[in-house]
């Protein structure tokens, strides 16, 4: 059962209800109806007649390709969530040192060596992208159900065997994992189960794991997140709601003076930003032909944009008048089918 996010005149999360009677609450004026991020939610405008929450648990599958999240109560599964990871940012910032080393090179003009700015707390570009993602994801979730427990598979990797120290204290891995559990806290309580417990756990279910890690079916990544989940709920042998939201981040690149190759002529174009003729990137908008899209980048006064399910440019002359701005958005989300 497809269940609907609720929070008060406050925006303070309440217990979900089911999809007919939120219907209900919007057609007597009781509950207006918002999307939150790709998520329908609606926002009491009377006093609930209850302000008691059960204890919901979001349960945290992290990989390094794609990740499951499954918010869920002792009596139902609110929402699963399949995510891609953030995967480009180291790329990225080497492509970005091999450019200003060039131009030292060439004794053209270039800002001096200075102190590598990105690591902070110790933590890389990289790694901080890349466990940064998976906190704004739990902080959204946070805003529309009632979470007081965050339950987390701990992932762990040797990268030099017989190494100990290195492996506990220096690894990107561990660093990441620390700093996440450190602010994932502050949301609430933080438990963490071994791979192996998982495993056992998933075993007693009769569930099994599929081996396709890139797959977009429940299996891949949310078995184990609603795993993880009911351990500290309870409540279900079995899972009574399998249908997924898949998320992908947007990427979004930094404004740069030139880009890396030169066009013809020798002439350097513009290239990065985040604003489009009065958009903000990524910003979902109502198209008076194409529908709800979201903005990409400008082009000669035009801007281009971008189906909101697939991320499929659908063009880049759209006139900036002819859309609607409705909200912010940094990812792309689309419900898979039963």
């Amino acid at each position: 059962m497809l269940f609907v996010p609720v929070v008060d005149a406050n925006q303070k999360p309440l217990m979900p209800t089911t999809a007919n009677r939120a219907a209900s609450w919007i057609r007597s004026k009781k509950a207006t109806p918002f999307w939150k991020r790709g998520i329908f939610c609606v926002r009491l405008n009377v006093e609930p007649s209850a302000r008691e929450t059960q204890t919901i648990a979001l349960g945290i599958d992290p990989g390094s390709k794609k990740e499951g999240y499954t918010a869920k109560s002792e009596a139902h599964t609110y929402l699963n969530i399949q995510a891609d990871a953030v995967t480009w940012v180291k790329a990225a910032v080497e492509t970005r040192r091999n450019l200003r080393r060039s131009r030292r090179n060439r004794k053209a003009p270039y800002r001096k060596c200075r102190w590598n700015r990105g690591v902070v707390f110790r933590l890389t570009p990289s790694t901080r992208a890349r466990w940064g993602w998976k906190l704004r994801i739990a902080k959204w979730l946070q805003k529309m159900y009632p979470i007081i427990t965050f339950v987390v598979e701990d992932i762990s990797a040797e990268t030099r065997k017989g190494c100990k120290k290195w492996n506990t204290m220096f690894s990107p891995l561990q660093v990441g994992k620390k700093w996440f559990y450190k602010q994932l806290a502050k949301l609430g309580r933080v438990e963490t189960k071994e791979g192996w417990e998982t495993f056992e756990m998933r075993k007693a279910h009769g569930l099994k794991k599929s081996k396709s890690k890139m797959s977009e079916v429940f299996e891949a990544h949310c078995v184990d997140s609603w795993t993880l989940a009911n351990w500290f709920v309870g409540g279900h042998t079995k899972p009574e709601y399998k249908r997924m939201l898949c998320i992908t981040p947007l990427r979004f690149h930094r404004r740069q003076l030139h880009v890396q190759n030169a066009t013809e002529g020798n002439v350097r174009k513009p290239y990065g930003g985040t604003r489009s003729e009065g958009f903000t990137r990524g910003s979902l908008v109502q198209h008076i032909k194409k529908g709800l899209v979201y903005v990409g980048g400008t082009m000669a006064g035009k801007i281009s944009l971008h189906d909101i399910a697939t991320g499929k440019r659908l063009g880049q002359s759209y006139k900036p008048e002819d859309c609607k701005f409705l909200s912010f958005n940094t990812w792309r989300t689309r419900l898979l089918p039963t």
